[in-house]
């Protein structure tokens, strides 16, 4: 912004006008200047002769004399002096483009500076650019190390190598009956799988939302049982057995089904063998788990090639 001198503080030289001599009382043209002419207010108290201010007098009738008016004197009243006239570089600057342009430009500057080091970040003198590196280092590397102790692992499964299965109890055993039937050809029995989970991967203990699991026949692939437990927590840096619950079924065309016959084979009475040994039953187990703290599900699968039938049938069943 610029400015300039409104006026002149010390008397300018003269104050008579220089045709006519001082005694002759003419038109004092520095008057206004020296402040000393009439037309200026008597506060600024230079007025020697008479008041500079002249309240006129209202006239009495409404309908104004034009040549007495003439005569009138004629009130004049102080005007504060003119400011600075606006240029166009300081109109430009109260502009919204200006300011944009002025914030980039700051912003360009200071970020220069934080790239050499001058200019800490949030304008904190010792968060520089050296300082926030190592702060985003050290977070990075607590929040890894966190992690690692923080997020579970996928536990491993295995199956009782001897009794991978037993049989049901409670009220599970009660609300499945245990049945092989020729006509028509199917069979249905509870049972519970024998699993041991190792944990030895996790730090904090690992809480399961669901554990899901599918038995397959080896030799036809067909779904034979399905099984199904809820919320379970098992503590972390162990071995834990847990006993998962199955509801085997299947439904056949015939009793000459392949997967009919193998299951009704290991599950017969042992007098009814000579050496009162029962095949025993090949499936694979798929485990399809939901854990706590990861985003998807994992699954395992495990083969089982000789496993006693749980429950017998009676001599004359079938």
């Amino acid at each position: 912004m610029s400015f300039f001198d409104a006026g002149r503080e010390e008397p300018v030289k003269g104050g008579y006008d220089e045709v006519e001599q001082p005694n002759e009382g003419g038109w004092d043209i520095y008057a206004d200047f020296n402040n000393a002419g009439p037309r200026y207010s008597h506060a600024f108290g230079l007025g020697h002769q008479e008041t500079s201010y002249q309240q006129l007098t209202p006239p009495l009738s409404g309908k104004p004399d034009e040549e007495s008016g003439a005569q009138r004197p004629v009130e004049m009243v102080t005007v504060p002096a003119l400011g600075a006239e606006w240029g166009k570089d300081e109109l430009k600057g109260m502009t919204k483009r200006a300011r944009r342009e002025e914030k980039a430009e700051n912003f360009g500057r200071k970020w220069k500076a934080f790239n050499r080091g001058q200019y800490g970040i949030f304008g904190r003198k010792w968060l520089t650019r050296r300082t926030l590196i190592f702060v985003i280092f050290g977070t990075c590397a607590a929040i890894g190390l966190i992690l690692a102790f923080v997020i579970p692992r996928v536990p491993g499964f295995a199956v009782n190598g001897s009794t991978p299965l037993v049989s049901a109890t409670g009220w599970f055993n009660d609300s499945i009956p245990a049945e092989f039937s020729r006509f028509p050809a199917n069979f249905s029995f509870p049972a519970d799988i024998s699993l041991q989970v190792d944990t030895n991967s996790n730090f904090l203990p690992l809480v399961f939302k669901h554990l899901d699991a599918q038995v397959y026949d080896l030799d036809s692939f067909r779904l034979v049982g399905t099984g199904h437990m809820n919320r379970t927590k098992l503590p972390a840096k162990t071995f834990t057995n847990i006993q998962m619950p199955l509801n085997f079924s299947y439904v056949a065309t015939n009793d000459s089904d392949l997967t009919w016959i193998n299951w009704y084979n290991a599950c017969k009475n042992r007098i009814q063998y000579n050496d009162g040994n029962r095949p025993g039953l090949r499936f694979r187990l798929n485990i399809i788990m939901s854990i706590d703290g990861l985003p998807t599900q994992h699954s395992t699968a495990t083969t089982v090639t000789s496993a006693p039938c749980p429950i017998e049938l009676p001599v004359n069943a079938g």
